[in-house]
């Protein structure tokens, strides 16, 4: 019988994606090697952490509420949150190394120190993230695997939505924004089951953008390319 368990001790878990693209530049390769670090939310890894222990968060953010984004591709929504909202403590998870050098040149030029960074899958983190410990959730424009036949890759699937739930406080808040349609479809079927109420009362509510929304360049492609963006808003129950 096949071993389901990494030797490090980790779960088998497939990945798809890209973890690096074009080559990096010499500035960008400078922040991964100075400033990734320090900006780590803990151990989170499965070689450093086998036994799985939970992070401190009251340690990393001190009386803060903590949020967390899904996949900041270049990072211009993190950094905008981390500088409307000073009070807060931010995590970013983004497995594309090309995306998480781009945050950090976007963090060292807006000097905010309220962020950290998970280079990494978002599942890893959830094994560590303690019980109702996140206050907000933000997932934009992910990836959206447009044949069916990869539907089940797509980030709403019981396989993320299950330990997100168990993260998120009651009644935390979790944003949905993507071009696509099948995405939002398939949105609207899985994360109510996983344990979320969905927030609209009227068409408004996923056509307009949020508030404190900062339009990313996904969003920009989007609308050159005559895709409507949704915004979709969900209750953690």
């Amino acid at each position: 019988m096949k071993n389901d368990r990494h030797p490090s001790g980790a779960p088998w878990r497939n990945f798809y994606g890209r973890f690096r693209g074009k080559t990096i530049r010499t500035s960008q390769q400078d922040y991964l090697e100075n400033d990734l670090l320090p900006l780590s939310p803990g151990v989170i890894s499965w070689e450093e952490n086998p036994d799985r222990n939970p992070l401190d968060l009251n340690d990393v953010f001190p009386g803060k509420d903590v949020w967390l984004e899904i996949g900041f591709g270049g990072g211009e929504h993190l950094v905008h949150m981390a500088e409307t909202y000073p009070d807060i403590g931010l995590i970013g998870c983004e497995p594309f190394i090309n995306g998480v050098a781009m945050l950090l040149g976007k963090i060292r030029k807006a000097n905010v120190d309220n962020l950290r960074v998970h280079p990494g899958d978002v599942r890893d983190l959830f094994d560590v993230l303690p019980d109702h410990s996140l206050s907000k959730v933000f997932l934009n424009y992910p990836d959206p695997w447009p044949k069916k036949r990869h539907h089940r890759r797509r980030f709403v699937t019981p396989e993320h939505l299950l330990p997100l739930h168990r993260v998120m406080k009651p009644e935390a808040e979790l944003r949905v924004a993507t071009d696509i349609t099948d995405y939002v479809r398939q949105t609207l079927e899985q994360v109510p089951r996983a344990g979320f109420e969905w927030l609209a009362e009227g068409p408004a509510d996923w056509r307009d953008p949020w508030s404190d929304w900062i339009s990313t360049r996904y969003e920009q492609k989007a609308l050159r390319e005559g895709r409507t963006p949704h915004y979709l808003t969900f209750r953690r129950v």
